[in-house]
């Protein structure tokens, strides 16, 4: 969109306010708020900020930093109120130099398809982000479902369907095409599923999906969060993403029709190179303390390093051929939840599965059981390896990763291990209710 026509539909929408939006390295969503009057001069000129104040971005000494805008991006935010409408733009970042900022997330994933493109390829991608719907106890939000439902449950007059109804709506206005959504396994969770796109989209729909589905709630008086395992017992939240190689003819790469499981040698290859960097690829889709509670066997959630297609232990499912729909041929990866920084989380999958394509990995046999049926003594003999079962092994893995350090770039990997290593120390330290109830007594 040309900034002409910008500025004239921003009239038309009659806008008072424009949000322009970037998120840090830990994935938290940032905002700038502009009367609208400014938008001609921020076309022109984008908008300098401080970055040392961000996780993640720079020194004081080198802080000024510029917010530029990617017009494309453009939408009203459903909720706002005639009186104060205000509308969105995600934003890349430049540098002092007006050079793309090294530690821009958004940046990082651009750099990363750029080289998948040069190869001939597209990475195409599709999110399913589950969270929970929380009641608020005195105004604030307690780590209690608001319902007792379960997987696919249907109730009309519940506010969590009302919930997922007016997010798809309010979606739908900010260009986004919800594919569908559902009650999840545990009280009071929810998914929603985006509709395949390249996976630059599908980032930046993933950071459009979580604040508005916090507005919708707001509405009805209850709370989301994304927290991978909120609630000790049951099910945690993920993100399964489905995730393709498609050429700039728009054929899908991963398709093979004399394969048993449809898939072409390309894919075969992805997909080993994924299992490869599976470890370290934890610390960046399981990136809290947190994401290694819904890491462990008897929830759903994938913790062996395996894959295959009816078994959904496996780190890595193949969904079903359908004749006639050959190109949504595509590898699920299973480890990725809600908390992590989708920019991030993309481009490292993607560099994970390159490396598998340029070296011609060959992945194990596919594994079709219950692997969290499997004793130690099978896991052994089939060669079936685990996740970290830490935040900190997870961090020890990707400092040794070469590929994935590559695809974060120095400034960003050292970053990101500074903050994680912070957390992981912090949480340590901690003295825990639960150790109260069991030592304090001795």
């Amino acid at each position: 969109m040309k900034q002409t026509n910008l500025i004239k539909k921003v009239e038309n929408d009659r806008v008072k306010f424009i949000h322009l939006q970037f998120t840090d390295i830990l994935g938290t969503i940032k905002n700038v708020t502009k009367p609208v009057e400014h938008l001609p001069r921020i076309l022109e000129e984008g908008v300098w900020f401080d970055g040392s104040s961000i996780e993640g971005f720079a020194r004081i000494c080198e802080s000024d930093m510029l917010l530029v805008p990617d017009l494309s991006t453009y939408h009203l935010l459903p909720w706002s109120e005639n009186e104060k409408r205000a509308a969105r733009i995600i934003c890349d970042i430049q540098t002092i130099n007006t050079q793309p900022f090294e530690g821009d997330p958004r940046y990082i994933l651009k750099r990363m398809l750029k080289k998948a493109k040069e190869k001939g390829y597209i990475y195409n991608t599709g999110p399913e982000v589950e969270f929970f719907l929380l009641q608020k106890i005195d105004g604030r939000p307690k780590p209690v479902p608001h319902d007792v439902g379960g997987y696919f449950d249907f109730s009309p007059h519940d506010p969590a369907s009302e919930v997922r109804e007016e997010t798809l709506l309010a979606l739908k206005e900010l260009g986004i095409n919800g594919e569908s959504s559902q009650h999840e396994v545990a009280g009071g969770q929810h998914e929603i599923d985006i509709r395949y796109a390249d996976a630059l989209t599908s980032a930046d729909n993933v950071m459009t999906l979580k604040y508005t589905i916090r507005a919708i709630a707001h509405r009805h008086d209850l709370y989301t969060t994304f927290m991978p395992k909120p609630i000790f017992g049951i099910n945690g939240s993920g993100m399964h993403t489905h995730q393709s190689l498609f050429n700039t003819k728009g054929e899908n790469l991963f398709f093979a029709r004399d394969d048993r499981y449809k898939l072409s040698k390309l894919a075969y290859s992805f997909i080993a190179g994924q299992l490869a960097h599976a470890k370290a690829l934890a610390a960046i889709v399981a990136q809290t303390v947190n994401s290694y509670k819904r890491l462990v066997p008897g929830y759903e959630a994938p913790v062996y390093i395996c894959w295959g297609q009816v078994n959904r232990s496996a780190l890595i499912r193949i969904p079903r051929y359908s004749k006639g729909r050959e190109q949504a041929t595509r590898a699920e990866l299973r480890c990725p939840d809600p908390c992590c920084n989708p920019y991030l989380a993309f481009a490292c999958m993607l560099a994970a599965g390159l490396d598998g394509v340029e070296k011609r990995m060959k992945p194990p046999e596919p594994v079709e059981e219950n692997v969290y049926h499997f004793d130690d003594q099978k896991l052994k003999e089939l060669s079936i390896d685990s996740l970290p079962g830490s935040l900190e092994e997870a961090l020890n893995e990707l400092e040794k990763d070469k590929v994935l350090l590559e695809a974060l770039g120095s400034h960003t990997a050292e970053k990101l291990l500074q903050a994680k290593k912070t957390e992981w120390n912090d949480y340590r330290t901690q003295v825990t209710p639960w150790e109260l109830q069991e030592y304090l007594e001795f």
